[in-house]
């Protein structure tokens, strides 16, 4: 493999007998390659093309721009190459300057330089091999990325689930809980998964929970377990989540709905790691890994004593904010196409469409309230009504904010305004699954503005119902 070296130069020739020395002494193995600019070599760099060595005089630089400074800008484009600070006379106080600036070595201009340069070639070969090494790992590692981006199944590309995904990969290995915030519909579960998966426990028990769906006595069952005759018909023992999750995760979804009592119990096994089932008087140890997600404004909740401030500082060892669609940064048109792909390859009839242009620019206007979860059914809804290959914004004209105007009923003006509050709130409400505070700040108002608006349409529909 023929290696590259960069040599800056002043353009006057200062470095002409320099040059022609390296490629004595590099021989067919090595390019030589003269730039004349500091822009042209960090460009040089930073271009994707591989650059074995660079060479450059730490006092003249490019003739406009100080070697040192070069040299520096060097380190942060690429803190692996190799790089060769030379000057015409030599001290050890020049020499340590350009090694602290980052230099691989040193070398002095002037007599023998044919002697030193092989000199030098000969030691800096050996820094090759260790230079493909750390490039091999950064390809491999960029590999197991994009792998693990996919066995996570987080689908996009946008920085916002970059972080998210920098945050799973950070967390997972440490075995302490994490608290997963975000929408409804946006992965909050799919988050989870990756963190169980990321560390190392994919074939350890994963066990999910929605602590809304369970009245707090099931719940407490459900999580648990019982023991027999611990209620009317509790016939045998049961084993709870916390038990069947033992040595892996579980993931306790929507736990803003827990009242404070089950907090308090949750706050216990959090804290001590251990629980009692329902009936029974014997402590039980759990070692699973508790992962919790919530919709809910938590903050909120704590300010209004509807949540358990110590439970919320234990579950929050890390907090992972997933982000609402409409917030990812083009991910809108990957999420799409793969949606279209996944639904295609499950349904061979609906093979071979595709999205029109004009459909995936009518998406991207979408506000998206149920987020990742609602393009998945937008699209299947789309894929299923197209009779042709394309799929257009007819076919996804389920989005009614896609299109501008609003079908207004009759009236007066004021009227009509009413009307048009009447649905802002009826929309901010339920983007934000009904949490009132939320809904507030996604219009702008207040907590109190907010709540005299959606206290008087509930009183005008209760009149319109008795009416």
């Amino acid at each position: 493999m023929q290696r590259t070296i960069l040599v800056l130069d002043t353009g006057s020739g200062d470095l002409d007998h320099l040059v022609e020395a390296l490629q004595m002494a590099a021989g067919d193995e090595s390019r030589v390659q003269t730039v004349f600019g500091a822009e042209e070599l960090l460009g040089r760099l930073g271009g994707g093309s591989i650059c074995d060595l660079v060479v450059l005089d730490c006092h003249l630089g490019d003739g406009r721009r100080d070697g040192m400074d070069v040299l520096r800008k060097i380190r942060e484009k690429d803190e692996v190459v190799p790089v060769v600070a030379v000057a015409e006379q030599g001290d050890v106080e020049s020499a340590d300057e350009a090694i602290r600036a980052g230099a691989t070595d040193f070398l002095v201009r002037g007599g023998k330089l044919d002697t030193r340069v092989a000199t030098l070639l000969g030691k800096i070969r050996n820094l090759f091999a260790l230079v493909d090494r750390n490039r091999l790992l950064d390809e491999q590692n960029m590999l197991l990325r994009e792998a693990a981006r996919s066995r996570y199944r987080i689908i996009g590309q946008s920085p916002q689930v970059l972080e998210v995904i920098r945050r799973i990969e950070r967390v997972a290995s440490i075995p302490r809980p994490v608290l997963i915030r975000g929408e409804r519909g946006t992965g909050k579960e799919l988050v989870a998964r990756a963190i169980h998966e990321a560390a190392g426990a994919a074939q350890r028990p994963f066990i999910a929970v929605n602590c809304a769906a369970f009245t707090e006595t099931l719940l407490e069952s459900e999580l648990f377990g019982h023991e027999r005759g611990a209620f009317t018909g509790a016939d045998s023992l049961a084993h709870g989540k916390f038990e069947q999750a033992a040595g892996g995760t579980l993931f306790l979804d929507e736990i803003g709905n827990m009242s404070l009592p089950f907090q308090q119990k949750i706050l216990r096994v959090v804290e001590y790691g251990v629980f009692t089932r329902v009936g029974g008087r014997t402590e039980i140890r759990t070692d699973a890994r508790i992962i919790a997600a919530t919709n809910v404004d938590i903050e909120e909740r704590m300010r209004e004593g509807e949540f358990l401030r110590d439970l919320y500082d234990r579950l929050a060892f890390e907090v992972i904010e997933v982000p609402p669609l409409r917030e990812r940064e083009g991910d809108v048109d990957i999420l799409a196409r793969h949606f279209l792909n996944q639904f295609m390859a499950e349904i061979p009839a609906l093979r071979g469409k595709r999205l029109a242009q004009s459909a995936l620019r009518a998406l991207r206007r979408y506000q998206f309230p149920g987020n990742v979860r609602e393009l998945k059914n937008i699209i299947e809804r789309a894929a299923y009504r197209d009779t042709t290959n394309e799929i257009t914004p007819e076919d996804i004209g389920m989005l009614p904010e896609t299109e501008p105007g609003i079908d207004m009923p009759g009236g007066t003006f004021e009227e009509k305004v009413e009307h048009f509050k009447r649905r802002l709130i009826d929309q901010a409400l339920e983007s934000a699954n009904g949490n009132q505070a939320q809904a507030a700040r996604s219009l702008g108002l207040s907590y109190h503005q907010f709540r005299y608006h959606h206290r008087k349409f509930e009183e005008i529909g209760k009149s319109d119902a008795g009416a």
